[in-house]
């Protein structure tokens, strides 16, 4: 007798979670859960989600719903694919529907504003049965090139070895390559954190300010990741991987980012208040870059860049004034540590 197929859930049907729910749907059949019953629809009705993937077909097994409740039937795996400031609130309506066995996959790069809590630290107050079956994936994970079938890899983060594994045998294949890590931590912190500077790096480029500055910038950029990071228990190997490195050269570079459009909109001349409603999605460090900077006061540790991001988005400083002070900072021994 066969074995029988694993049965999985895709929480969130933007343009991330349903990519996923089309890497799934190769394997298995999947549940795609979205945030209405009109979405549902029009995804179903439209074979394809026209918004966030327009051209990407729905494969056959992906089962389209806006019922929570049909998330009981994902035993192996629920992949949570919703914007960090939507999280608290989606676990809480799919949380009765978790099985004791069920591996829960947060994939959203953001950290929530309020309490300063990574997303799996936000899961497991939710639902703390959940705890012990957390896992976090990270990484260069542009969701257009990977829905295309492009290759791509990523790092699946989880204190539980086996749990890590079980997310890399149901999600992983040749054209989506997974590392696992234990360093939770660090893992979610790179990703919410290189979008910050990638908003920088948008800017930098729009502004004609050469390919120099844009290495710079991401280079420092990730050099106050990691100081956070490691002030907050993370391992600083981590930040030299998919989750950092990786990510930032991808979100820094790439039309595709949300967070480099949202830094070229900026140095356009564009305010935040004009540009936050247009955006082909949410771009997490407009929202992170607050938990950032109050992050850094905790920790005593300077982020010069996300402090600038932030005086751009909320404080209305000019956004070429902020790369001009960014660029002319005071020189320091690149080794040590400062900013």
């Amino acid at each position: 007798m066969a074995a029988e197929l694993p049965r999985l859930a895709v929480v969130g049907a933007g343009a991330w979670g349903t990519t996923l729910a089309t890497l799934l749907s190769r394997g298995a059949p999947v549940t795609l859960l979205t945030r209405d019953a009109a979405h549902a629809e029009r995804l179903r009705d439209d074979g394809e989600n026209r918004r966030y993937l327009p051209g990407v077909p729905l494969d056959e097994r992906i089962a389209i719903t806006a019922d929570p409740a049909a998330v009981a039937a994902a035993t192996e795996l629920v992949v949570l694919a919703v914007p960090s400031r939507a999280m608290r609130a989606t676990v809480a309506a799919v949380v009765a529907a978790l099985t004791a066995e069920t591996v829960v996959l947060s994939v959203a790069k953001g950290i929530e504003s309020e309490s300063l809590l990574r997303m799996t630290e936000v899961v497991a107050e939710e639902a703390p049965a959940a705890r012990a079956r957390l896992a976090a994936l990270s990484g260069p994970n542009l969701a257009l090139e990977i829905s295309r079938g492009l290759p791509a890899a990523a790092v699946v983060a989880a204190q539980d070895d086996e749990v890590g594994r079980r997310v890399v045998d149901v999600l992983g294949d040749r054209t989506f390559r997974l590392y696992r890590n234990r360093d939770v931590v660090g893992v979610e912190l790179a990703g919410a954190l290189k979008n910050i500077v990638a908003i920088v790096a948008g800017a930098v480029e729009e502004l004609g300010a050469g390919d120099n500055a844009k290495a710079a910038i991401t280079t420092r950029g990730l050099a106050e990741m990691t100081r956070l990071g490691v002030a907050m228990g993370a391992n600083p190997l981590t930040f030299a991987g998919l989750a950092g490195i990786g990510d930032i050269l991808a979100t820094s570079t790439s039309s595709l980012s949300r967070n480099h459009t949202l830094g070229t909109e900026l140095a356009a001349g564009r305010p935040w208040s004009e540009i936050e409603g247009t955006l082909p999605g949410v771009a997490e460090g407009a929202y992170t870059v607050r938990a950032a900077v109050a992050l850094a006061e905790r920790h005593a540790v300077e982020m010069p860049i996300a402090r600038e991001v932030h005086a751009v988005l909320y404080e209305g400083k000019d956004v070429r004034a902020s790369v001009v002070d960014l660029l002319a900072r005071t020189s320091k021994d690149e080794l040590t540590g400062e900013a």
